[in-house]
Order: structure tokens, then sequence, then C-alpha cells
């Protein structure tokens, strides 16, 4: 596999964690600490550290040192990474309808077209 790949597959895998998921809706607002990232959860700060964790490690965040701070960082180049998967495979999809759609439009005049010859003859 190549590095694009693993990179995708640790970050599906740290998405599907719906906690993990509502952290990055959170800090696509903005950076927090991980202090701040618990308060409305009912689990304690070690369990939100592994959360991020594994949002790091996936590299969907960053970590850094502000004094006493440690704000976490959403890093959105990730996203550009998982939109180009998502966007190849969501045009496959539409070429497919399209094809479908072309389909159904020649059978539908097909159709027609046997009804006005069957109508005609009568």
């Amino acid at each position: 596999m190549d590095d694009n790949t693993e990179r995708l597959n640790r970050v599906f895998a740290a998405l599907a964690d719906p906690t993990r998921r509502d952290l990055v809706a959170r800090l696509a607002g903005a950076d927090a600490t991980v202090g701040e990232l618990a308060q409305p959860y009912d689990m304690s700060l070690q369990a939100i550290s592994k959360h991020v964790k594994v949002l790091e490690e996936a590299g969907l965040v960053t970590r850094s040192k502000n004094a006493q701070r440690r704000p976490v960082h959403l890093d959105a180049a990730v996203f550009d990474l998982m939109t180009k998967w998502i966007e190849r495979y969501r045009r496959q999809a539409e070429d497919r309808y399209r094809r479908l759609d072309a389909l159904l439009g020649r059978m539908v005049d097909d159709e027609d077209s046997k009804h006005n010859r069957t109508k005609d003859a009568s």
C-alpha cells in the first residue's frame, strides 16, 4: 500500500468513533485544550487524551505548546486527501447514474415508438 492509502486508512479508522468525529467538528470551529475538549463529556481527561492521541496519530490534529496551554489544532490539509478520494468515487457513481438514465431514456423512447406503431396499425 502506498502512503496515501495508509494515511486514509488511519483517518477513516480514527473517524469511525462518534466521540472523535465530534472532537473534530468542535476543533473545526476553534483550537482547544484537552480540558476544554473534555468539558461536555462524561469521561475522564485521560479518555479524551486517548481520543486526541488517535486523531493525532491519524494526522487529523496536532498539539502545540503555548506557554502553559497545549492547544489541539485541526489539520485541515488531511481533509484534502479525503476529499480527493471521495470525489473520485462520487464521479464514478455519477457516471454510472448518467449511463443508467440514458439507458432508461432509450427504453422509454423504444416503448413509446412501439406503442405508437401499435396504435397507428389499428
